[in-house]
Order: structure tokens, then C-alpha cells, then sequence
């Protein structure tokens, strides 16, 4: 059957069918420590319970309408107060600050706001589907494989030679998938990059713009400070959109309330775009949620108790790897920053299982820990990477602290049958 083009090109993703996979092993009673998946389970990190209160008393207040294509004016007013309160920016309601149902619609909106088919959009791998964002739009990829010695964050070096003739820059810090952030001078190096080549683009020209995705923005830990362009460069105000929202920081994924703040230019086109997709938070949610962003104590309260229990994984996790990587195994992790997320390595390609069969590539690596250990992890090639990358994503999402210790006990045993 002949369908349009952009269908026939499309790329699945790669984690929902890890998760096929996974949800198979599982339902034939299989023990998978299932750490693909960047989520929450509800009875380790429930929602705050105020907020959960002023969903159901929404409801039950038959706040079941339509709501307005750009959220409604509390909810728009109470993320404003929020973002000013706890990020120090300053944006208009009215006309810059844009709701959604969670971040993916905003994203959406903001690639077809800005880019034409055929222009260049610049992101780091591995990061979360921007590959796909480009596609849908058409553009041309610029794709740059980071590093691990910079923690998979990308360079101003890295960028600088993309730069001309590009429309869209897309960021994400904290990073999905790697948990880590940019630091002040990195973040500040590419802002002034920016900067300078928007300098140099004509009047006609269109201006090459920063996509920010920050969701996880309130989920750091220990020393780590989260920087944003803005706050670092005020004329970068002018040509960055903001993606955030309650989904992670709040472990209300399926509660689908999201926000872009940005230029009123960009803003309006969004709204415009969106407003034709119905891509609009349900009225219930964005009712309750003006209420809930409002109450700065709770929150508070809130995010320490939550962001404890998620560092607490994230640490016992990365330890155990450490330990590994000490006793000799071919295995690595990067110190734990912030999100949900833990880099790991497994370097298993090459390697010869107890019946003689070698691994012959990285997908092999990922099959053997899960079929031989039972632990589930998303590989970096599922975010844009090489095939060959032998990174990982690891999600402590519905992490339990006592499986653990087994996890560790299960994957020591299967790295002990390899030679």
C-alpha cells in the first residue's frame, strides 16, 4: 500500500521495541530488572499529593471543557511566577509562555515554527529524538557524536563548523539519555557562538535559533548547578524556546502537562500550529496545576523528599559499577548528575559466551545482559549514536532499592561466563 513518504521513512523507535521485548520476558515470568524506561512507577514516586487532591477536586468541579489553545490564563500565570521564583527568568503569560500536553507537542511545534525543508538543525547524539523532530520537518541533520570525557554534553568546538546556515540548534540539559549537564563555561562558549553568528545574518536573514529542552531542570544533584542560555546571555532571549513542564520533576508523566516559554513571534506561530493538532493539555489538569505551582513550600518539600530517593538509586547504582570496573570487568559509568538517568558502559562486544558463541556487535551486548542477567537497558544507539557505542542508558524511574544488590549479584554471574 502506497502511503506518504514521511510514513514510509520514518524510523520506529528503538526503545519501544526494547520494551516489546522486555514486556514479553516479563509476562512469561521472567525476573527483568527493567531499567528502559523513563518513567515512574507510581507507588515508588507518586505525584505530590496536593497536586493529586486538585486533580480530582478539578474533575469533580466539572472543569471538562475545552480549554484555550495556549492554556489558560492561571495556569500560564502560575508557570510564569514559577520559573521566576525558582530560575530567576522573566516571561509575559500572555504572549510567551505556551501550554501543551507535556514537552513532545512543544518540540513538535517548535521544529515546524522555525525550520524549512532543507535547513540545517544541529543536535548532539545521543539525545532524545531529535533525529525524528528533523525528519518530520524535512530538515538536513547535523548530528554531532559527543564524547564521553565532556559526558556526552556537546562543544562549542564540536558546533562552531556547523553554525552557517543553520536554523535550529537543538540542547537538552540535563541530557536525556545521559543525566549530565552542561557546565557554566561550556554552556556560555556556545551562547557566545550564537550570539556571534546571529551578528553576522542580515536583516532578511533568518536567525539561527536555540532549542532548550530542560526538563529535568529541578532534578539535580549534590554540586550540580543548573545553567540556562538566557540566564547567562539576556540577548539569547530573543532566540531561545524553553521545553519544561511537570511530567519529570514532579514523576507525573501521564498527567501531561507541559509549558514552552520563548519570543511572542515563535510563541504565537506554536500556539498556531498547535491549535490545528488539539496538542492542548486536558482542562482538569491545567485547572490543577495553576493551583498546585503556586504553593512554593509543598513544592519544596516535595522535590526534596523525591529527588533523595532518585540520587539514592542513582549513587547505589553507579557504586556498584565502579565495583565492577575494579574487580577487572569490562564496565564503566559516569558520576551521576542529575535527571533519572545513569550512564553506563558495557564493553562486551568481542566477548565469547560459555557455549562459544561470540558477541559480534553491539545489539549482541545488549541481548546477552538481558537474556543471561535479566537487566534491561536502553542502548545509546537508540539516541542517534553508532551502532558500535558501547554506552547505555539506565533509568532508576521504577527502581527498588532492595533488587539492587540481586541486580548486581545477577550480572556478575553473567560477566563471569564471558571470555
Amino acid at each position: 500500500m502506497k502511503l506518504s513518504r514521511l510514513s514510509e521513512t520514518l524510523i520506529g523507535s528503538e526503545i519501544i521495541k526494547l520494551a516489546a521485548s522486555v514486556k514479553e520476558k516479563m509476562e512469561q515470568g521472567q525476573k527483568i530488572y527493567n531499567y528502559t524506561i523513563g518513567d515512574f512507577d507510581p507507588e515508588i514516586f507518586p505525584i505530590p499529593k496536593e497536586f493529586e487532591e486538585a486533580v480530582v477536586r478539578s474533575y469533580r468541579e466539572r472543569n471538562t471543557n475545552y480549554p484555550s489553545a495556549e492554556g489558560i490564563p492561571e495556569l500560564r500565570k502560575a508557570v510564569g511566577a514559577l520559573i521566576r521564583e525558582r530560575e530567576g527568568l522573566s516571561y509575559d503569560p500572555a504572549s510567551e509562555i505556551l501550554i501543551s500536553a507535556g514537552g513532545r507537542p512543544l518540540i513538535y511545534a517548535t521544529y515546524r515554527a522555525i525550520v524549512d525543508k532543507g535547513e540545517k538543525v544541529i543536535y548532539a547524539v545521543p539525545s532524545w529524538n531529535n533525529n525524528h523532530y528533523t525528519h518530520f520537518v524535512e530538515g538536513r541533520h547535523v548530528a554531532i557524536e559527543t564524547l564521553p570525557e565532556n559526558n556526552f554534553m556537546p562543544t562549542a568546538a564540536e558546533i562552531k563548523p556547523h553554525l552557517q546556515g543553520a536554523s535550529l540548534l537543538a540542547l537538552c540539559s540535563p541530557l536525556n539519555p545521559t543525566g549530565t549537564t552542561f557546565s557554566k563555561d561550556q554552556l556560555e562558549a556556545i551562547c557566545d557562538m550564537v550570539l556571534e553568528e546571529n551578528e553576522k545574518r542580515g536583516a532578511e536573514e533568518k536567525k539561527l535559533f536555540i532549542l532548550y529542552d530542560q526538563i529535568y531542570w529541578q532534578l539535580t544533584f549534590g554540586n550540580t548547578v543548573h545553567y540556562n542560555p538566557v540566564s547567562l546571555r539576556s540577548a539569547l532571549k530573543d532566540y531561545t524556546i524553553f521545553i519544561d513542564g511537570m511530567s519529570k520533576a514532579f514523576a507525573s508523566t501521564g498527567v501531561r502537562v507541559g509549558w514552552a516559554l520563548g519570543p511572542a513571534a515563535v510563541v504565537g506561530k506554536m500556539k498556531a500550529i498547535l491549535s490545528h493538532i488539539g496538542a492542548w493539555s486536558p482542562m482538569p489538569e491545567q485547572k490543577a496545576a495553576s493551583r498546585y505551582l503556586l504553593q512554593q513550600e509543598p513544592i519544596t518539600l516535595y522535590l526534596d523528599r523525591y529527588k533523595a530517593a532518585i540520587h539514592q538509586r542513582l549513587e547505589k547504582i553507579y557504586e556498584g559499577f565502579e565495583d565492577l570496573k575494579k574487580s577487572g570487568y569490562a564496565v564503566d559509568a559516569i558520576v551521576p548528575q542529575a535527571a533519572i538517568y545513569l550512564t553506563i558502559k558495557l564493553d562486551l562486544k568481542g566477548k565469547q559466551r560459555s557455549d562459544g558463541v561470540v558477541l559480534p556487535d553491539q545489539a549482541a551486548a545488549t541481548d546477552y545482559v538481558l537474556n543471561e542477567a535479566g537487566l534491561a537497558v536502553v542502548p545509546f544507539y537508540a539516541f542517534g549514536t553508532s551502532k558500535e557505542s558501547p554506552w547505555y542508558r539506565l533509568s532508576v524511574g521504577t527502581c527498588k532499592m532492595e533488587e539492587i544488590p540481586e541486580m548486581f549479584g545477577k550480572l556478575r554471574e553473567a560477566l563471569d561466563r564471558l571470555k
